[in-house]
């Protein structure tokens, strides 16, 4: 497994949660790979059976396993300085209106030099989840849930789980 296969799975979600076409081509334009990686990538969810064989179709409850046992584990937050960026985590939806936080306070954020908001700088899963969660706002959402999964903190982590878990159907 790979982060860019998360980033394809999460990506395969969105467009099923909106009756969309998947396609190797449209998943490249979408998350900013070239088809062969995507090809490749649906492979390896596939063989471990977070993709259905021969169906580009997620596996819910497999996919949900995975990232809230697995995830935190192979794919760690990796934190670094201030910067502006687009807020994750339980800074951003659905969360950001479960929790509250202070004007002052420095949320998580992938670095974006169009950021709005101010905060500590969290590495994306994948380098061009930003850019891909820019174009589909179902994607941002399930990217922000797995940065509250992989930053370890109980209460956020468990209302992330919750809401996977209604959106995956597990």
């Amino acid at each position: 497994m790979k982060a860019q296969d998360i980033l394809i799975a999460l990506k395969i979600q969105s467009l099923l949660d909106q009756a969309q076409d998947v396609t190797v081509r449209g998943l490249a334009a979408d998350t900013g790979m070239s088809p062969s990686q995507v090809s490749l990538s649906c492979r390896r969810l596939e063989c471990v059976g977070i993709l259905a064989p021969g169906d580009r179709r997620t596996v819910g409850t497999a996919l949900l396993e995975f990232l809230v046992h697995g995830l935190k584990y192979v794919f760690p937050l990796r934190q670094g300085d201030v910067s502006r960026g687009m807020p994750t985590g339980y800074a951003a939806a659905p969360l950001r209106d479960q929790f509250l936080s202070s004007k002052d306070d420095l949320v998580p954020v992938w670095p974006d030099p169009e950021g709005t908001v101010r905060g500590i700088v969290v590495q994306p899963l994948y380098k061009s989840a930003p850019m891909a969660a820019k174009r589909d706002k179902r994607l941002y959402e399930y990217l922000a849930l797995v940065d509250a999964i992989r930053s370890g903190r109980a209460r956020e982590r468990g209302k992330a789980i919750e809401i996977l878990s209604q959106r995956l159907g597990a």
